[in-house]
């Protein structure tokens, strides 16, 4: 782990997603670039949001929403926001906070986003970069003592990193606003290590996602968790009606009973997926993985690709054989030999393998 100020990277750097590996591709071929889970969203999730159609020449209405967020994570709906994705939270939380924060600090490698973001708003950002030798593990005292507003990604896209909440919860200090990415905790079983719905640590802001589980990235919808006096401000930063009838009918609608046990069946059978394919990354003397993935993706880091044109290449060969993964040397603190690989079922995983034994031969 190291502290340091680096130099603005290329926006176009913070802004590459795992969509981009898409785009433009041939007809086949098969999504690990992309962290939504595969078969989604359900057949009764469609269903409803087909049903709210009746509604759009109405405003938008997020008190129901609200209200189930609340409930599913049992605190009060004045401590809720819905948002357009998770992302946006992230674009309001750096609206909001001006000019108030001295010194931002993000916890790298991670979703580029809130750098981003807070760059957009004027922010000089600190990053604090885990290093893979260490499974990518937040050391205690990482975080500088000065620093009033901290983001740390739980589990940690593209690590994988599951973070104790005890340790997350260590860094809160008064003065300070602690960011905690949960976009992916709902592909935890049991959710645990989670914050959600914690009120007892001062500056505690949670961002959650619906896009992963429930395969919504096209739709925009998340939810901020945090003190009544932070969603206020907040909202005050957002424009009116942000998030659309169909998207607070999707959140109203994953926040009930049957759903939470669908998502945690899914999460489930997602961390059985996720030990077969990194039995089958154990066949490769060439490939490594870094700590104990916690995700629905794993980090891989490539022997021998660590530079750009070999790190090009054999994303360009798994391109040719089938398979579109995440480049990882985007995300501060990766290089061009690691890559991103979201977890697919076991076929999916197979087929896998033998194109990646011969992109690497």
């Amino acid at each position: 782990m190291r502290t340091e100020p680096p130099p603005p990277p290329a926006a176009d750097d913070l802004r590459h997603h795992g969509d981009a590996e898409l785009r433009d591709a041939a007809p086949g071929l098969t999504d690990l670039a992309v962290n939504v889970r595969a078969g989604t969203p359900p057949a009764w999730l469609k269903a409803r949001l087909a049903a709210s159609l009746d509604r759009l020449a109405a405003y938008p209405d997020g008190r129901a929403a609200r209200a189930a967020v609340a409930a599913r994570h049992r605190v009060p709906a004045d401590r809720v926001l819905l948002t357009a994705g998770a992302a946006e939270a992230f674009v309001l939380l750096a609206r909001a906070s001006r000019p108030a924060v001295r010194r931002a600090v993000v916890v790298h490698p991670q979703f580029t986003e809130p750098e981003a973001a807070l760059r957009d708003a004027g922010y000089a950002v600190d990053r604090v970069l885990l290093r893979a030798e260490h499974g990518f593990r937040l050391p205690p005292r990482a975080v500088p003592e000065d620093a009033d507003l901290v983001v740390v990604g739980n589990p940690t896209n593209p690590t994988s990193v599951l973070h104790p909440a005890a340790a997350l919860a260590a860094l809160a200090r008064p003065g300070r606003t602690l960011v905690v990415d949960e976009a992916f905790m709902d592909a935890v079983p049991g959710e645990r290590e989670s914050l959600a719905g914690r009120t007892d640590v001062p500056g505690l802001v949670v961002l959650r996602s619906l896009t992963k589980t429930w395969g919504l990235a096209g739709l925009r919808v998340g939810y901020v968790l945090g003190g009544p006096g932070t969603v206020a401000a907040l909202a005050r930063a957002q424009p009116l009606w942000p998030v659309s009838t169909p998207a607070l009918a999707a959140a109203e609608a994953v926040c009930a009973p049957r759903a939470l046990a669908e998502a945690a069946a899914a999460s489930r059978a997602i961390a059985a997926d996720r030990a077969y394919l990194l039995a089958r990354l154990g066949e490769f003397a060439e490939v490594t993985t870094a700590g104990t993935p916690e995700a629905p993706f794993v980090p891989v880091h490539v022997a021998g690709a660590d530079g750009a044109a070999a790190g090009l290449l054999v994303r360009e060969r798994l391109r040719h054989l089938g398979f579109a993964v995440r480049r990882g040397d985007t995300f501060p603190g990766l290089g061009p030999g690691w890559l991103r690989l979201a977890v697919r079922d076991r076929h999916t995983t197979d087929r896998f393998a033998e194109a990646l034994a011969r992109a690497l031969s």
